[in-house]
Formats: C-alpha cells, structure tokens, sequence
C-alpha cells in the first residue's frame, strides 16, 4: 500500500476502533448492573442475568446469519446499517417499560454485535498491507479491550450513581460517535466482498481445518472465562481484596488485556498457529498458578493479571487465521468464516460462563481455575498436534 494510504487507514481503523469501544461495553454492561436491575423490576438474580447470556446467544446465531443476509452490500454501507441496529438496540435497552423489553433490546444490540465485528475484521485487514494485517485487527479490537478498561466500569458507575438506564443512554453516546465516525472515516472504495447465502455456512462447516479454528476459538476462549465471569469473587473471598480494591484491580486487569491483545497482534502476523499455541500455554499456566495461589494476595494477583495479560492475547490471531484458512479453502466464504469465528468466540463466553457455574454448585468457585487450565490446554494440544501435522507435510 502507499505511503499516501496509510493515514486513510490509520483513520479507518481508529473509526472501527471507537465503534468497538460501543460494542465490547454493551456486552459486559449488564454485569455490573445486575443487581440494579433486579431491583427495578423486581426479578430474580438469575432472570437478570439473562441480559447477559441471550446477548451472548444473540451474537452467536446473529453474526453468521446476518453476515449471509447483507453480503450484496457494501462494506460500508453494512458498517452503517450495523451502527444503527446497535444504537436502536441500546436505546430501546434504556427506555424498557418491562424487562422483557429489555431483553429485545439485548438481542438487538446483541445482533449488531456479530455483524459489526465480522465485517470490522475484514475491513481492517483489507486497509493495510498483508504483513500488518494481524497488528490491524488488534488495533480494531483494542476498542473492545479498552471497553473493559474504562467503558464498563465507568457505565456500572453511571448507572449506581444515577439510574441503570442512564447506562444504556452512555452507551448509546459511544454508538453516535462510532457512527459518525465512520461515515466520515472509513473509505468507500473498500473491496467488495462475494455474495453469500445461508449454504456457506455448510461450505465452512465442513471443511475440517475451518471446524478445527472454530473448535480451538470457543474452547480456548472459554476457558478464560470458567475464571475470568467469577473474579470478582475469587479476588473478594479467597485473595482477601476488598470490593474497592476489585474495582482499581479490574482496571489494571483490564489495561493488560489491552497490552496482551496489541502484542498478540504483533506476534501473530508472521506465525499465527505457532503464536496461537504458545499463548494458550501461557494462559493455561497463568489459570493453573491462580488456582496453586488462591491464598495468596500477592502472587495470587500477579498470577490474575496474567490470565489478563494472555486472555485477549489470541483474538487477533485466531480471528486472522479464519480469514487465512477461508481464503486458502473456502475462497467464497470469507466473511462468513470470519462471523462464525465471532460466533466462536461467543460460545466460549456462555460455555466457560456456564461451565463456571456448573462447578460452583456442585464443587466450589476454588476449582474453576484447574477446569478452565484444562479448557486451554485441550485447544493448545490441538493447535500443537495441527502444527505438527502441517509441518510433516512439509
């Protein structure tokens, strides 16, 4: 690319960037304002937390099927309408008279969500040149790292200080700016993608390399989160930290989940299966040192902010090698092989979710560390056996 193109990308990415700030607070949000929630409408904890997991459920089945549905737009133009869906879906979230309302405003936030990140991830790599691709894709999904440094802590600390709603009406201030930003930075000229239908679900689905990065993305992925959905209370009742303290802790967690996901971007892009296993042996370590230093406040948190700085670590990686391997097998399904990816990633999210929850009724929250070690090291030997595999074929 020329030199005269590299500050319309660098512009194109900080858009994406600030539209990915939006999406990765809305996920997490209702997090913090569970128990506002539950008083307002006067529901149980558990119904509350449906906000979280039907959002999760809404990105999994929304992102391929409605990657299918706007494929004959431009990239742009989807970018846009995505926007729009996102802030409808917030602002409906906001204004919810009764919770089953609020519900239908999580799915159309949670539908946006799909599509804006597999139509980001290819814009992204598609405004640089091919050896910065991966360093692309992590500069976008800074915006959902930095969403947990600051997007949601400072949304759960509008909404305990005002209302709930007010969170949502935040998070609707960050969908207007990530919209107008890109209708005045993203290019219009951007490659045009194949048209695709529903069937290319089936084309990626049974090629066994693209089932394979799907497997080792949920897997891998989702065992972070047996640990990370719960450690709030593993910092609170094991590491002795009080809740103001879990508040500045998460903060810094948070900061190094955006290192990690910025030098992952890097390593991946010469390597990226070499670099997706040694970074899921470096989180499964960090998750089995969390379990070993429960005790432990000090090197039980270093141990934690570890497991930060590894979680996001392979996002870019793995989110580039779909797009590698769909080019390489599945030429006409690109950008359904990057929304299934997403899907992926979010069915890792419910899986460590639930396999966390699971755990903590029928062990306790001291195991989670050991399952989700396990969770990791399954998608590393995986990743290691694939690397083994390509490497005698060589």
């Amino acid at each position: 690319m020329s030199q005269s193109k590299k500050p319309n990308a660098t512009l194109t990415l900080l858009a994406l960037a600030i539209s990915a700030f939006g999406i990765g607070s809305t996920e997490f949000i209702s997090v913090g304002l569970l128990p506002l929630i539950t008083d307002d409408f006067g529901i149980s904890l558990s119904t509350a937390g449906l906000t979280v997991s039907i959002y999760a459920l809404g990105v999994t089945i929304g992102a391929p099927l409605l990657t299918a549905f706007t494929s004959r737009l431009s990239r742009k133009t989807v970018l846009l309408l995505v926007m729009t869906i996102f802030i409808i879906g917030n602002l409906t979230s906001a204004i919810a008279p009764i919770f089953s309302i609020l519900i239908i405003g999580r799915i159309i936030s949670a539908l946006a969500h799909g599509v804006f990140m597999s139509i980001a991830s290819v814009i992204a790599a598609d405004v640089v040149e091919p050896n910065k691709r991966a360093s692309a894709i992590a500069f976008m999904f800074t915006g959902l790292t930095l969403a947990t440094v600051t997007g949601v802590p400072l949304g759960t600390f509008i909404g305990q200080i005002t209302d709930w709603r007010m969170s949502f009406i935040f998070i609707v201030m960050i969908g207007i700016i990530g919209l107008i930003s890109n209708a005045l930075l993203v290019p219009h000229q951007l490659s045009k993608g194949n048209p695709i239908s529903l069937h290319d679900i089936g084309k990626v689905l049974g090629n066994i390399r693209m089932l394979l990065i799907l497997f080792i993305t949920a897997i891998g992925y989702g065992g972070a989160f047996v640990v990370y959905t719960y450690v709030s209370p593993i910092l609170e009742q094991y590491m002795g930290y009080s809740p103001h303290a879990v508040i500045i802790i998460l903060v810094v967690y948070g900061i190094c989940v955006a290192i990690g996901n910025t030098l992952g971007g890097h390593f991946a892009n010469q390597h990226p299966l070499r670099s997706i296993f040694i970074i899921f042996v470096g989180l499964a370590l960090a998750l089995l040192g969390i379990g070993f230093t429960l005790e432990s406040p000090i090197i039980g948190l270093i141990m934690v902010l570890t497991m930060g700085l590894f979680m996001f670590m392979n996002v870019p990686g793995l989110q580039l090698y779909a797009v590698l391997l769909s080019e390489k097998y599945v030429p006409s399904a690109i950008s359904m092989a990057s929304a299934l990816n997403i899907s992926a990633f979010n069915v890792g999210i419910f899986l460590g979710s639930y396999i966390g929850g699971v755990i903590i009724r029928h062990q306790s929250l001291a195991h989670t560390p050991v399952y989700g070690f396990f969770m990791v090291m399954l998608a590393a030997v995986v990743t290691l056996l694939w690397l083994l595999f390509d490497k005698k074929k060589q």
